[in-house]
């Protein structure tokens, strides 16, 4: 433009100048701008060419919405940072440009943090498909306990409070799952299936124990699907799958001789009572041989 012109800047410390960044205005010292070395130092040292216009304004060719920051770092040696991942990047970008190394350390710093504030307590896979259940189960380490919910089943008409216990067993798997995601991989089945609110229990890849929460019911006119909340019972399972945690897995003993019901899979299933007093007797048997 015309009136522009370059020249070489020196000045006192206390000299103030009139900066015209990306058409924002500031005035400073020259003090402030050469306090750190990075390329402010650089333009206000007489050591390059700055540009000026015909009222005196020493131009800067960059945004000016960040340069205010970089001012006040140079004058204080710190800044708060802005909230936004956006304008944090914003400004490291500005602060990369002046060669402001210990702004650009802070931003890449507080940028790191945001990001791993940002991730996620727990997450919980939705199965799409049964090849992709079996393949999430197959590939952990822990143990996994998977909720299906079918709610679109309405084959027969629920009954008053199915609906409620429904809602009850989707927030017992949200408090668990953000209980024991360390140590529990917990997965969604909406897929579809004939069962309509189903717990399953698995460990080192085979299904150990499973709880279904519905059940039909007959009234004088038709049946009805009734949905449980059999909490207690979720939650222990869900304490005992933690069981196989272990590489080599729990002691087969050990939940003979403790478990309240039936297993799925491989072991009969027996009432509570006859479980419990054939836990008991084997309990007994074994201290009797320990003592002999």
């Amino acid at each position: 433009m015309s009136g522009d012109h370059k020249t070489f800047l020196k000045g006192s410390p206390s000299h103030y100048v009139k900066l015209n960044v990306g058409g924002t205005l500031f005035y400073t010292t020259i003090g402030t701008l050469t306090k750190s070395d990075n390329m402010l130092r650089t333009m206000f040292s007489g050591r390059m060419e700055v540009l000026t216009d015909s009222d005196g304004w020493i131009l800067i060719d960059r945004c000016g919405k960040h340069f205010g920051t970089i001012l006040n770092y140079l004058r204080d040696g710190s800044v708060a940072l802005p909230e936004s991942i956006r304008e944090t990047m914003e400004l490291l970008a500005e602060a990369k440009y002046f060669l402001i190394e210990e702004l650009t350390e802070a931003c890449h710093q507080a940028l790191n943090k945001k990001e791993r504030d940002a991730e996620p307590i727990c997450r919980v896979p939705l199965i799409t498909s049964q090849r992709e259940e079996q393949l999430l189960i197959m590939s952990t380490s822990k143990p996994v306990v998977k909720l299906l919910i079918n709610r679109h089943n309405n084959k027969y008409s629920y009954t008053s409070t199915s609906d409620d216990n429904l809602l009850k067993n989707i927030e017992l798997f949200d408090k668990l799952s953000l209980r024991f995601s360390e140590r529990v991989l917990f997965i969604k089945d909406v897929i579809g299936s004939n069962e309509i609110c189903c717990w399953s229990f698995f460990g080192h890849g085979k299904k150990c124990a499973e709880v279904c929460c519905t059940s039909i019911v007959y009234a004088t006119d038709k049946k009805h699907t009734k949905v449980e909340f059999p909490e207690a019972r979720i939650f222990e399972e869900t304490l005992g799958i933690l069981l196989y945690e272990s590489r080599n897995g729990p002691d087969q003993d050990l939940i003979q001789a403790t478990s309240s019901r039936g297993a799925v899979g491989g072991l009969s299933c027996t009432s509570d009572e006859e479980e419990e007093r054939s836990g008991l007797a084997r309990l007994r048997s074994n201290k009797q041989n320990n003592q002999s």
